[in-house]
């Protein structure tokens, strides 16, 4: 049930005291080795029309964010896992496997819904 909230969402909207209450969910999923929290993410990626699935081994935050690639003299951004899911669902798998450092990146965007860039000068 939680998983399928997660992927309908509710829409944003401005409370009695003026503080906009964002429309979507977060959603962390905790058990046993072997409960099928990975199969239940796979399938909500499935599900999703704009979807990425990922995993937390291994991921930096450029890999979530943006990188800064060089093309001849110029930078340009490529898209990460966070942006590529913009209004969908990001599923990343081993969560606890994410360096704190790179854990910090995804913090602003499930809080303050952006991403902040600050690569390679741009």
């Amino acid at each position: 049930l939680a998983v399928a909230l997660a992927l309908v969402g509710c829409p944003a909207f401005v409370d009695r005291s003026g503080t906009r209450v964002r429309g979507e969910p977060h959603l962390l999923l905790v058990g046993d080795p072997g409960t099928g929290k990975s199969q239940f993410l796979r399938y909500a990626a499935k599900l999703a029309p704009r979807s990425v699935l990922t995993t937390g081994t291994g991921t930096t935050s450029a890999g979530l964010t943006c990188s800064a690639v060089r093309e001849g003299h110029e930078f340009m951004l490529e898209a990460g896992a966070l942006v590529l899911a913009d209004r969908g669902i990001c599923c990343i798998d081993e969560f606890g496997s994410i360096r704190d450092h790179d854990r910090a990146t995804i913090h602003e965007a499930m809080e303050q819904q952006t991403i902040s860039v600050a690569k390679a000068g741009l």
